[in-house]
Formats: structure tokens, sequence, C-alpha cells
């Protein structure tokens, strides 16, 4: 324990960690830090939860003791003896303090619904004022869904972390600004279409050899699929819960309801929400209903589902990298979950429109086409129109991978790296 508890803190040396990728969620964070209020991130596994923390503790040691900090990823199976007994963190913290001999004033914990029960500890030291701050991270989004969860009523501010945002990605690259983006457009299209095939996340946007770009994307999804949906809820049948995931990572996007899906691959269909619930809980799926202002034509509609990463897409389908419409649809879908788009249909009337966004009371209608050209862009036009004129919208786009236009006063075709300016 003591040589993991070395490795994880190389901060006591007084050394930051080499994180190259900054995060946005970084300020919000820091802008809490003065807050009692324990802070709560969680998001899919390989993220940047554990990278985020080690930004935050980069910021802390300019100004305070990096002796007093401690990080902990408790999936370290070094960790281990405290999985079923949340108490024995105490003894992670007494070792930290003697390696030290130091007080520990601010808890890191990383991946913390490894720890059975956790909740209770971390309520009783948050009440006995016992640290300056608190900061965990989990891969579930049922993180505080427990028995225990409601011991941590009102103590703790959530936020949730993403793999990189384009925005993120581009500014990675010091293309932050239009400016820089309109300069080096050929670069930032070369860019893009990499996170339209590998996705987002940090340790892949480093890579440049596209084969491990993919295998490292295949052994996430393996991973995700394992530990946070397999192992964490107890699912006996693995080899039905991997054919049902295969079975929709090759229908992204595509109209289907739990008895459809049912049938395609003989699974019950009760089996089949549930284990697509897991999915959800992991942040590895999304799914989507129709648009409806009644709330029981919502939920008895059919579905499409999403992915949060298009590099898991690519990882685990089958020839879907020649499909260049459904995996830039799905990366338009992940941006708008990234910007904080929490109420995202579809629209399947006549025509049909990929996603329409509740924001503040209004709705905006978003039509999503890689390439708009003679064939295609009548009907692209007229399902915006349809949706338009049947929920009396004011704003809708067609989001491109390079193309712009002003269609009319209502409708503006943008290009995917504008697709920020639709919340300005």
């Amino acid at each position: 324990m003591e040589n993991a508890l070395l490795l994880h803190n190389k901060h006591w040396q007084k050394t930051p960690f080499d994180i190259p990728i900054k995060r946005d969620l970084l300020n919000k964070l820091l802008r809490y830090n003065t807050a009692k209020e324990i802070q709560i991130i969680s998001g899919i596994r390989r993220s940047g939860k554990s990278s985020l923390l080690k930004l935050y503790i980069n910021e802390l040691i300019k100004t305070v003791n990096p002796l007093s900090i401690l990080f902990v990823n408790f999936d370290d199976p070094n960790f281990s003896e405290v999985y079923q007994q949340p108490k024995n963190i105490y003894h992670i913290i007494e070792a930290a303090e003697r390696l030290t001999k130091t007080k520990i004033n601010y808890l890191f914990f990383d991946e913390i619904q490894m720890v059975e029960g956790w909740e209770k500890y971390v309520k009783s030291v948050y009440d006995a004022d016992a640290y300056k701050k608190i900061c965990i991270t989990g891969s579930n989004a049922k993180l505080l869904n427990s028995n225990y969860s409601n011991l941590l009523s009102g103590r703790y501010i959530t936020h949730q972390i993403y793999p990189l945002s384009v925005n993120e990605i581009l500014s990675h690259h010091n293309f932050g600004n239009s400016l820089a983006v309109l300069q080096n457009k050929p670069e930032v299209l070369n860019i893009l279409d990499h996170v339209m095939k590998y996705g987002s996340f940090p340790e892949i946007i480093n890579k440049s050899d596209p084969q491990l770009k993919h295998e490292i994307a295949t052994n996430y999804f393996d991973s995700i699929l394992i530990k946070d949906c397999i192992v964490n809820k107890n699912i006996r049948d693995s080899k039905s819960f991997k054919e049902l995931s295969f079975y929709l990572f090759n229908n992204i996007s595509a109209l289907y309801s739990y008895n459809s899906i049912s049938k395609a691959i003989g699974l019950n269909d009760i089996s089949v929400k549930e284990y697509i619930n897991t999915m959800s809980d992991s942040f590895l799926i999304y799914e989507i209903a129709q648009f409806s202002y009644k709330a029981r034509q919502q939920i008895k509609s059919k579905r499409k589902m999403y992915c949060i990463d298009n590099g898991l897409i690519s990882a685990v389908s089958l020839n879907f990298s020649e499909n260049k419409g459904k995996l830039f649809e799905n990366l338009v879908f992940s941006e708008l979950i990234k910007y904080g788009c929490k109420d995202i249909f579809f629209f399947n009337g006549n025509k049909e429109c990929d996603f329409l966004i509740k924001k503040k009371n209004k709705l905006i209608a978003i039509q999503v086409c890689y390439e708009i050209n003679t064939t295609n862009k009548e009907r692209e036009m007229a399902g915006l129109e349809e949706v338009m004129k049947t929920f009396s919208i004011e704003k809708s786009f067609v989001i491109t991978f390079s193309q712009s236009e002003k269609v009319n006063k209502k409708i503006s075709i943008i290009p995917m790296y504008e697709l920020s300016s639709i919340f300005e």
C-alpha cells in the first residue's frame, strides 16, 4: 500500500503532474474550491477523471503544502482491502501521514464506487470537518443511488465529465478561437475527421497511429463492459449482454423498441431494457425518445440510441467507419451532451428531424448531414420545415462537416466546428 501511495502522489515531491490536455471543467472545480461541499465528478471510464483531479492538485500545490494532499485511485488492486470495509480508508490516510509526517487536509478519491458503502465514511469525515476539501470521482451514473446516498443529502456538488469536446481538442492544438480555426481550416478538418473515426478519449487524442487508436478504444470498450456493467451489476448471462451491446453499436441512431430488439437477438424484452439501462448507467450509451408535449406518448414511443464516443463505435462495429453519415450524427449528439443539453429528442412525422433540443423552455431543431448537396438538400430542409411548423420553432440548424450557408431567417447551415454558436 505504501508503495502505491508513493506512486500515486508524485506531487509530494513538489513536482506537478504532467497532464498535457487542459479541461474546461477545471475552472468550475476551482470556483468551488473554498466551499465546504464535497465535489463529486462522474463520467465514463477513461474520460479523464483522474487527470482532472491531478490538474486540480497542480493548482492547489501552488498555495498549499503538497504533503497535505492525498490522491488515491481505488481502481488500483493495492487498495482492495478497502472495497468491503470503507472504515479501512482510515488506514490509508494514516499510512499517508506516516510517509509524509504531515496531516492530510485534502482528500482526492478516484473511482470511489469500488468501495462498498463509501458514503458512510465520507459523511463521517465531512460532518466532523476533518478535511478542508474532499473531491471524489466515479464511473457510474447511479453513484449516489445506493442505500446510503441520502446520508450525503445537501453535502455535495456534482459535476459531469466526458471525453474531450471538439472545443477542448481544438484548444489543445492552439486553435482555440474562430480566427485560428479559419486560418487553419484544413488542419482543423483533419482533426475533426480523426475524432469522428477514433473518438476523443484523452489518451487516444495524443496518439498518431490509427491502429493504436483503434486498439485503445477496443480495450476501453471491453473494460467498460466488463468492469462497469457485467461485474458491477452482477450480470450472469454475460454472453447475451455482449451480444446486445454489439447489436446496439451496429445500429446507432436506428429506431427501435425493446420488443423489436428482443425479436432480433432472441432475448426477452425485460432483459433488453435492464441491460440497456446498465449500459446507460456506465455512461456508455444514451437513449432519446420522440418529442411530444405529452409525457405518456414520449414513454411509449420508439427510441434511438447514441454513444458518448465515436471511437467505441468504430472499435466494435462492423465496417461502421464506411458510414460517415451515422458516425457524424453520433459525433454531433455527443457534442450536444458535452454542451450540457439534457433534454434531447428526435422527430419522426411525415418527415424526420434528427434532434430537438429543449433549452430554457424553447425548442431548437437540428438536422445532421455530413455533406449538403443537390440530392439531399430538399429532404433535409423538408424535415426541418415540418418540425418547425408542428411545434412553432423559431430557430433551426443543419450541422455539416464543413459547409455553411444562411438558408433563410430561421434556418442556417453551419459547420461542425461552429456547433457551440448555437448556444451563444
